[in-house]
């Protein structure tokens, strides 16, 4: 039997950014294969029955796959330059909860099967599109568009698709996996400070708020840097860069809880003595209330054009995904409440595969505490306690799902013998 902790110090240095602090794992890459492979040892170690999807969804079954069954698991890749529990803490969480339910027998005792679950390019950092792998499990992005989408190689989905091993005819939605799923549980770093100061390790996930990411695209014309009098530019960089400058206050003008962010940009062809043809940037709005986050692309997408207008440049505008607000399932987080009854419910700013099943599947999410409150970046954490106390905390939320009703861990983190501590 595996402690949490020490399975995430078998991939600590996998995938290290070589460049700095932080991590490189992008989706469908060696380094997430390397990182598979750790999981199917992993699940092949404890004698459980793996396999992989048509959409590149990892599968580990504790018991026979039928109706209805229990699945936790989160991702294994990460943003550039991210931190180390992004998705890793909810996979190896998973196992030592795997672990901790297999010793205490109560898989012998389980009425429903139970399985493990990695899903495939959460983040998005290969091919813009976040929880591709849970999209295309649930028909959430058209299986055609998805294959036609390129990385910064300019390789498709498609032919990225088929050196993973993976079908491109087979991939898109698979509506008998997702009728064999009853409930889905998440374990995921907070990402965010809401456990900062409180005395809960664990908290429910209530809600995903409403996300979007969209990608401008500013067309001008490529020239020679010292020949081209300024007054005969047509410069993307210059009409790109100032549409960027106003998006802080064009969001907050909006609502002030709206945010909006440029992480990334592309300036073609790059020459430091070249006049750009083109840039582009992509912009990830999120709010609550999903007409807001309609009325700030507006806004953002109207002075975007008016500066292409004003500096001769061309603007395109196009939508890469977007999420609207989701509420986990109530039936499923009242019987999360009912064994974690001291747990918070906190909502999200973060996209995660739960909301992405959450209208398809009844779904739910565990929060454990980061201390820094950063995250998708090195400074990330979650302390030694709380990582033990989330493993706590699944195994009594799986326990009660798989119909064993008393705690498997008493004394856990919102455990029936003790709520709070930590």
């Amino acid at each position: 039997m595996s402690d949490v902790v020490s399975l995430l110090s078998q991939i600590e240095d996998t995938g290290r950014d070589t460049r700095g602090p932080g991590y490189q794992r992008p989706g469908f890459s060696a380094t997430e294969r390397e990182l598979r492979e750790w999981f199917l040892a992993e699940a092949d170690r404890r004698g459980l029955d793996t396999e992989i999807d048509a959409n590149g969804i990892t599968w580990a079954w504790a018991t026979p796959q039928g109706a209805n069954a229990v699945v936790t698991g989160s991702h294994l890749d990460s943003v550039p330059g991210g931190g180390e529990f992004d998705g890793p803490l909810g996979v190896a969480s998973a196992l030592a909860a795997f672990d901790v339910l297999n010793a205490s027998g109560a898989l012998d005792q389980s009425t429903r099967p139970f399985a493990l679950a990695v899903f495939s390019e959460e983040e998005g950092s290969r091919f813009g599109v976040a929880c591709l792998g849970s999209r295309l499990l649930t028909g959430a992005i058209d299986a055609d568009r998805a294959l036609g989408l390129k990385d910064a190689a300019g390789d498709t989905f498609a032919d990225v698709a088929r050196g993973y091993g993976l079908d491109p005819d087979r991939i898109g939605r698979d509506q008998s996996r997702l009728a064999g799923i009853g409930s889905f549980i998440e374990l995921h770093v907070e990402q965010g400070v809401g456990l900062i100061n409180t005395d809960q390790a664990v908290a429910i996930g209530s809600s995903i708020i409403g996300h979007g990411r969209w990608h401008f695209a500013f067309s001008g014309q490529g020239n020679h840097a010292g020949t081209t009098p300024m007054s005969h530019r047509a410069d993307p960089v210059v009409a790109a860069s100032r549409a960027i400058g106003d998006i802080p206050t064009l969001a907050a003008a909006t609502d002030a809880s709206a945010v909006a962010t440029v992480g990334r940009t592309l300036i073609h062809p790059g020459g430091t003595n070249v006049i750009a043809s083109s840039m582009s940037f992509w912009l990830d709005i999120r709010h609550p209330d999903d007409a807001i986050v309609k009325q700030v692309l507006e806004a953002i997408s109207r002075r975007a054009k008016d500066h292409g207008a004003d500096s001769g440049v061309e603007v395109t505008i196009s939508q890469e995904s977007y999420s609207p607000t989701t509420h986990f399932t109530a039936d499923l987080n009242s019987r999360l409440t009912s064994v974690l009854p001291d747990a918070p419910l906190l909502p999200s700013g973060a996209g995660h595969d739960a909301g992405i099943l959450a209208p398809h599947v009844p779904s739910a999410m565990l929060y454990v505490r980061n201390p820094t409150g950063v995250s998708h970046a090195p400074e990330e954490a979650c302390e030694v306690d709380d990582q033990r106390a989330g493993v706590d905390a699944l195994v009594n939320v799986l326990a009660r799902e798989l119909g064993i009703e008393h705690a498997i861990v008493d004394g856990s983190v919102g455990g029936p013998t003790n709520g709070g501590a930590r």
